[in-house]
């Protein structure tokens, strides 16, 4: 909606540390000295390192990390942001070039981090790293309505061979209905025994996952059958 960029980690074998911070520097070179907007989207699985979350709490809070530029690189911005400078009309030095730098970096620069609720993680990333709640803003996802679920569960069986239309409907209709009862018995085992158990719109997807992968398999395995018994009775 805001027309941003968006970028992603590519996480490697060998990905760690030094090759994050070689990509948040790339991203804060093309914010605060190109002028871009830019939105880097972290989900929980890529941070294969709590590190990680150190210079995202950094840059969330001040919009700079500690110790990440090498003399060449504040060269770079240097150079880069003289002509800004000049169209500003501020002061040419390298105080407030790297002042205007990070006021870029933190004007163009977004993060949008995505994290599952499951477990005891964001409850303690949330307590090392501060910056994960004062500076962002959090939008917690309500759970999706019967509409909605019947809806996707109908979109995603559309392709799926079935017999009859009937059948796809109650399919659609049955995938819903296991979804709702599972969320209606979660919150009753939280009333009695004080423990929270989770069904995300992630769930409800690999429910339908699951049901058309074993739909496959279930098929596969009856033709083999088939074809056996077939063979089988020809030889006889």
């Amino acid at each position: 909606m805001l027309a941003y960029s968006s970028r992603q980690l590519e996480i490697t074998k060998n990905f760690g540390t030094e090759q994050f911070r070689d990509f948040i520097k790339e991203l804060m070179f093309a914010s605060g000295i190109d002028g871009e907007t830019l939105c880097l989207l972290l989900t929980d699985t890529q941070i294969v390192k709590e590190s990680f979350l150190e210079d995202i709490n950094n840059i969330l809070n001040t919009g700079e990390v500690p110790n990440l530029f090498l003399p060449e690189d504040n060269d770079k911005i240097l150079n880069g942001l003289r002509p800004k400078m000049a169209e500003l009309k501020r002061i040419d030095s390298p105080d407030s070039i790297m002042q205007t730098f990070n006021e870029r970096v933190r004007e163009k620069f977004h993060i949008t981090l995505c994290m599952s609720p499951v477990g005891d993680t964001l409850r303690v990333r949330c307590r090392m790293f501060p910056s994960l709640v004062n500076c962002c803003t959090l939008n917690w996802f309500d759970r999706w309505p019967e509409q909605a679920l019947l809806f996707v569960s109908s979109e995603f069986l559309k392709e799926v061979d079935l017999p009859s239309e009937d059948v796809r409907k109650n399919i659609s209709e049955l995938c819903m209905l296991i979804h709702t009862s599972v969320e209606e018995k979660s919150q009753e085992f939280f009333e009695k025994l004080r423990r929270k158990v989770y069904t995300t719109p992630k769930s409800y997807l690999d429910l339908i996952h699951l049901y058309v992968k074993s739909l496959e398999i279930k098929r596969e395995e009856s033709m083999k059958n088939k074809r056996r018994l077939a063979l089988g009775l020809k030889k006889l």
